[in-house]
């Protein structure tokens, strides 16, 4: 059983450096004596990889060899903005650059099948790189997929509009939404919007605490206008149909964060596309559930990978 709270002595943390220099922070376990491949796993907006130890470990122990990266300006990887807790980008083809970047190099490196898996913005940000492609992984696997948000039942461009009149009234820098009433603090009705499991959602406090450099609260108002230019690239017709890779989507009717009904549209559009559709039982970090739905998703993911991704 892995332990949550505590970096394995078998797993290495270190960094990496995109193409301008930017540092971003890694890490890395070692594969097994016999290769089964190599899992690269990219957290969502605020997230950290030490919320997805339990996840990452269990790959290892099934013989993967695992990465997982900060995306720049987010956990230990810097800020993009004016503090030190609001996320900011000032166009997410930055991070598609950074992933192709780490991708290229990292597929150097590693035994193959080479799978890519994400969660929430991580997924949105890798189905960018794949519908440019940018990235050509054996298999995808994608928690929570960040295709669209839970937000205004109103049209894409309509979103965008109000979006970019924000950047132009305000500072584009300044936070979108209201965070705590107290900085730094996590609001008190967040861990309904993420998990049924307590000690799970504790978890991240734990490493907040321990790990300041990993705290961060709300978007800037250039994040989201950003979120919705770069959503408008997937929705164009063609983008996702040309993504030739498997691809597991994992998303429930209960997110209300990212949408569900457009992660099923997406699941359609995709030629390869498989969806495991959850409901009630799931919030958000559908990884970080309660054992009676986790257990599934894993065994879920395991026999999607043991299809697309045989071990060579």
């Amino acid at each position: 059983m892995t332990d949550r709270r505590a970096i394995p002595p078998y797993a290495q943390e270190s960094t990496w450096a995109a193409a301008d220099g930017h540092v971003v922070r890694r890490i890395d376990w070692p594969g097994g004596s016999v290769p089964r491949g190599s899992i690269l796993f990219l957290p969502g907006r605020a997230d950290f990889y030490e919320k997805y130890l339990e996840t990452l470990d269990e790959w290892h122990r099934a013989g993967w060899r695992v990465t997982a990266s900060d995306w720049r300006g987010q956990a230990a990887s810097g800020r993009l903005g004016k503090d030190a807790v609001t996320g900011h980008i000032e166009d997410f083809g930055v991070w598609v650059d950074d992933l192709a970047h780490l991708w290229e190099r990292w597929v150097t490196e590693t035994p193959g099948p080479h799978v890519l898996a994400a969660h929430s913005m991580g997924g949105h940000i890798v189905l960018r790189a794949l519908a440019a492609g940018r990235v050509k992984p054996d298999a995808v696997v994608l928690s929570a997929p960040m295709t669209g948000m839970n937000g205004p039942p109103l049209p894409l461009p309509m979103l965008h509009r109000v979006a970019q009149t924000m950047c132009r009234i305000g500072d584009p820098l300044r936070q979108a939404w209201k965070w705590s009433e107290k900085p730094g603090e996590l609001p008190a009705a967040r861990s309904h919007l993420l998990t049924h499991d307590p000690v799970r959602y504790a978890d991240e406090q734990w490493w907040r605490d321990h790990r300041p450099q990993l705290v961060m609260g709300p978007a800037s108002w250039r994040w989201v206008e950003r979120a919705y230019a770069s959503w408008r690239v997937l929705d164009a017709p063609g983008a996702l149909e040309a993504v030739d890779v498997p691809v597991l989507i994992i998303s429930t009717a209960s997110d209300k964060l990212v949408s569900h009904s457009a992660n099923l549209k997406a699941g359609k559009r995709l030629p390869k596309g498989e969806m495991m559709a959850l409901g009630a039982e799931a919030h958000h970090e559908v990884l970080r559930e309660e054992d009676a739905v986790r257990d599934p998703i894993m065994a879920r993911i395991a026999d999607f990978l043991d299809r697309t991704a045989p071990p060579a």
